[in-house]
């Protein structure tokens, strides 16, 4: 769900103590270098002296004023650098520091929300979808191999599913890892319960981790996003901008694939969100019940063929993991 006015003036009130903070820092580092350093007060006045001499010239005509007071300033700021770094100083010690630096602590850059507000804002949506509980219990450091079967062999892979599951894993972490080179998507199958929420919810946090963008939906939620941006005219501007976040953000999740009401509307979208992500080089997973096979009778040949020739397939095999889990509590 898009953000409500409350969350968004929240965030707003974030960027607000932030430039508060950065400006009471900046007042302690300037006052601390003025204790150590006496001289630099005087050179910091010196700067100010010159530039509202220079003002004064240039208001009297006089052109070669700025270029005089460039020539200046560039003498006493090399002066300032060099008091600093021989005080131990940072050069910019007495500069302020930002958070971040792309929109100086402001939300927004050249009018648009920044990247940093963006990721502020997605961690708004997991509360509201409560990804962020579920992704510090299902993550790569609690993934365990102890609930697949060691037993039996996977016919067409001759491998055992603890086996196998130790190949997906490894899958997962270098799509994790090569996120930012390879833009990759990724198309888990398999029945219920074999952990393919559970693997897409370890990517996820791990690309958080990295301060990704990342958005999880259900496809349910996914296509009623689409359909108050397509037919409620009427829909709140949070929907439209929603509806962007699919498409642009660094990597969509889209689970139960197949569990939504399918007709020609959620077909034609799906293939325009897939297309449409794939073509700004934006990575999608998805996540389905159902075979390559019933996709393609659900779906149509073009939305399938496009996931099969741009996506890495994984089939999870196996036993529902929530009943031999509760087996072995009980052994």
């Amino acid at each position: 769900m898009p953000l409500s006015n409350s969350q968004y003036d929240a965030i707003m009130r974030g960027y607000q103590q932030q430039q508060l903070k950065n400006r009471h820092q900046l007042e302690e580092r300037v006052q601390e270098v003025y204790r150590r350093i006496p001289v630099m007060k005087e050179l910091e006045d010196s700067i100010s002296t010159r530039a509202v001499e220079s003002a004064r010239r240039l208001l009297g005509g006089d052109k070669k004023a700025l270029e005089d007071l460039r020539e200046e300033i560039a003498d006493l700021r090399e002066q300032k650098a060099i008091l600093l770094q021989s005080a131990g100083f940072p050069v910019d010690y007495m500069e302020t520091h930002y958070r971040c630096k792309d929109c100086q602590d402001t939300g927004y850059r050249q009018g648009k929300k920044c990247h940093c507000f963006r990721q502020a804002e997605m961690k708004y949506l997991y509360a509201q979808s409560n990804i962020e509980e579920i992704i510090a219990k299902e993550n790569f450091s609690t993934f365990s191999f102890d609930y697949f079967d060691d037993a039996r062999k996977i016919p067409v892979l001759d491998k055992t599913v603890k086996e196998y599951m130790v190949q997906v894993v490894d899958t997962c972490r270098r799509f994790v890892d090569e996120f930012s080179e390879k833009h990759g998507n990724l198309l888990f199958t398999g029945p219920t319960g074999v952990g393919k929420t559970f693997l897409t919810n370890c990517i996820a946090k791990a690309l958080i981790d990295r301060y990704y963008s990342v958005i999880y939906l259900p496809a349910n939620d996914l296509f009623q996003v689409f359909s108050r941006n397509r037919f409620d005219y009427d829909s709140e501007d949070d929907i439209r901008g929603m509806y962007q976040h699919i498409l642009e953000c660094d990597l969509l999740i889209i689970d139960d694939l197949g569990t939504e009401l399918n007709n020609s509307f959620t077909s034609s979208q799906l293939f325009y969100c897939i297309n449409e992500r794939m073509n700004m080089s934006r990575s999608t997973i998805i996540s389905t019940n159902h075979p390559i096979n019933e996709l393609r009778d659900r779906y149509t040949e073009r939305v399938t063929s496009r996931i099969i020739s741009k996506y890495t397939v994984i089939p999870l095999y196996g036993d529902d993991i929530r009943i031999r889990k509760k087996a072995k509590r009980f052994d």
